[in-house]
């Protein structure tokens, strides 16, 4: 107990004694602990909201576009449009086993939908059941999606996008009330439960409207697919299984199977990987950014404790002539470093709590994410700390414990 209490006297006499010294480096030490839990925290946030982004589309699927041959194949010139039917899904099912889910979509664009006095011109989709857990289509409550007797059936019944029905509706109740599409009625039996998305195609799904796929054919007349949506069913395998649609399609509808404009496959999977690269560089580089303001505080420690060992030389010779061991004065002057660096933390990490805490409350979530103190950053402030008390206490440390007695009595 004397001997700790030794040390802290010791330790608050130094602090004393180089007051501008130890405010600058605590300074440093608390910025550098701010400055990488705020940014790492925020890089977190930012990719954390950046993967619930990605998934308002649906999570791993892969969207297939007819386009136009730009390659002459079988007799066939280029410039030759590619339309697909209902009937490219069962080839696909039938030469690509590595799907597990698969759904034709049919979109217009132009069509309007009215509520009473209320019109306006979403996204008309027709779609099978599937369609809502591929794309993450998810139903408020008091409502539901497409089913099979729906489809089965022919039904006019249609799900609302969250903005077309706050459009239409308002703070109204829209579920079972009756809306016209064109000039057709349709039951409405839900509303898409409001969800972030930051990419689609034509149009977001809250500015959609969903009707079963054959009640939309008979609707406006037309048999030729806007896309096709399908999943692997391993996404390691995405690419196979991309290759392989390419090859089916490309048999039944007489094109070469490596014409990319033949069909254009939008896949997600790979997104969401350039994605978690680039969210992870990001992260990286504001790691390296506080690592180095923490570098330069561990500077100052170093450069501090260099003048402690200086001016306490003779106590330092003093001590070796009682008998104090080598490793004593090391452990004492490394002890030293570690409580400057970890007054500087705790201080700095309560500071950079209040900053998230506060950062939390800015209603930017959707486009930035919102940082957070998980225990991964915590865990990482904490080593680079520890590398920073390691490495500039070492030199004093050991320069303290290496001085020759008689020097330091004669000092």
């Amino acid at each position: 107990m004397a001997t700790l209490t030794s040390f802290l006297a010791e330790f608050f006499a130094d602090i004393r004694a180089q007051k501008l010294r130890t405010f600058l480096t605590l300074f440093g030490i608390i910025w550098g602990t701010v400055t990488i839990v705020v940014l790492v925290s925020f890089g977190l946030g930012f990719k954390r909201q950046s993967m619930i982004n990605m998934h308002g589309m649906g999570e791993d699927i892969s969207i297939l576009f007819p386009g136009k041959t730009t390659k002459p194949y079988e007799g066939f010139g280029i410039g030759r449009a590619i339309h697909l039917t209902e009937e490219a899904i069962p080839v696909i099912r039938a030469k690509v086993p590595g799907i597990s889910e698969i759904c034709p979509e049919y979109i217009r664009t132009k069509t309007p939908i009215r509520y009473k006095t209320n019109i306006m011109t979403p996204g008309i989709t027709g779609i099978y059941p599937v369609y809502g857990k591929m794309r993450n289509i998810i139903p408020a409550e008091g409502g539901r999606f497409i089913d099979t007797l729906d489809v089965t059936g022919r039904k006019r019944v249609v799900m609302l996008g969250n903005r077309v029905k706050d459009y239409l509706f308002g703070d109204r109740n829209a579920v079972g009330k009756t809306v016209f599409i064109g000039i057709t009625p349709f039951t409405v039996i839900g509303v898409m439960l409001p969800k972030v998305q930051n990419s689609s195609y034509y149009t977001r799904d809250a500015d959609r409207v969903f009707i079963p796929a054959p009640t939309f054919t008979a609707l406006f007349g037309t048999q030729y697919l806007t896309d096709i949506i399908y999943r692997a069913a391993q996404v390691s395998e995405t690419a196979l299984v991309e290759k392989q649609v390419r090859r089916a399609l490309g048999e039944e509808y007489r094109f070469d199977p490596k014409d990319q404009d033949a069909l254009q496959i939008w896949n997600t999977a790979d997104f969401q990987k350039i994605l978690d690269y680039i969210t992870i560089g990001f992260t990286l580089f504001l790691g390296i950014i506080g690592s180095f303001t923490l570098g330069v505080a561990g500077l100052g420690v170093a450069n501090i404790m260099l003048i402690v060992v200086q001016e306490r030389t003779k106590e330092i010779g003093v001590k070796r002539s009682v008998g104090a061991r080598k490793s004593t004065i090391l452990l004492q002057f490394f002890a030293e470093t570690f409580m400057i660096v970890g007054l500087g933390a705790a201080i700095g990490f309560l500071i950079a709590w209040g900053i998230v805490s506060l950062l939390q409350l800015i209603p930017v979530k959707e486009y930035v994410g919102t940082p957070e103190m998980s225990l991964p950053v915590i865990a990482v402030t904490i080593l680079i700390l520890g590398i920073i008390g390691m490495t500039s206490g070492m030199m004093p440390a050991r320069r303290a414990a290496n001085l020759n007695v008689v020097d330091c009595l004669r000092d």
